[in-house]
């Protein structure tokens, strides 16, 4: 599907522009004037609680759109962080929604790819809807894989809303089990 929206994203005018890893590439309440295309590295929503932790709502990799919900928005929900040193495609959001009003092609792919993103929204609610560390671990294994590099474990963390020092200790437990095994 990603590759279904570049395609349908070619044709529209559009700046390329570089972001430093930890560089903001938009606020909460920001009034929405653009929209982003990933061409290389990783984006993430995020939303702090009130406590300041983060809940990471979008992982947006090379052709992924960042916040596509934001087309019909007025303002961002959340924060868009740089997670790795990014090239990000931006694209007035005006000229998007009149590709949108006038290309049943695009709308509808659109609509498909925003369909998949509920999907897997509705996965991480499930995984973060689970009472402790252990369940949310295991639930996010089954569903993605292996766990990843260690150096990425307090990314992990936030995303399964738990501290680090948490997941780390989960992490530490199902070692020992299974050298014990």
């Amino acid at each position: 599907m990603i590759v279904i929206m570049i395609q349908y994203w070619t044709d529209l005018p559009n700046t390329v522009r570089s972001f430093k890893a930890g560089s903001a590439i938009f606020h909460q309440s920001d009034k929405i004037i653009s929209m982003f295309l990933v061409i290389r590295g990783e984006a993430r929503l995020i939303r702090r609680n009130r406590n300041g932790d983060a809940l990471i709502l979008q992982r947006a990799t090379a052709g992924s759109i960042i916040a596509e919900a934001s087309l019909f928005a007025g303002s961002y929900h959340c924060d868009a962080v740089a997670y790795t040193d990014i090239k990000l495609a931006i694209l007035p959001r005006n000229k998007v929604k009149q590709k949108f009003a006038s290309d049943t092609k695009f709308a509808r792919a659109w609509a498909e790819h925003l369909a998949q993103e509920v999907r897997a929204a509705r996965l991480r609610a499930e995984i973060l809807s689970l009472k402790t560390v252990s369940q949310r671990l295991l639930a996010w294994t089954a569903n993605y894989g292996p766990l990843p590099a260690r150096g990425t474990w307090k990314s992990l963390a936030q995303e399964l809303g738990t501290s680090a020092e948490a997941l780390y200790r989960e992490i530490a437990k199902r070692k020992s089990k299974s050298l014990t095994s």
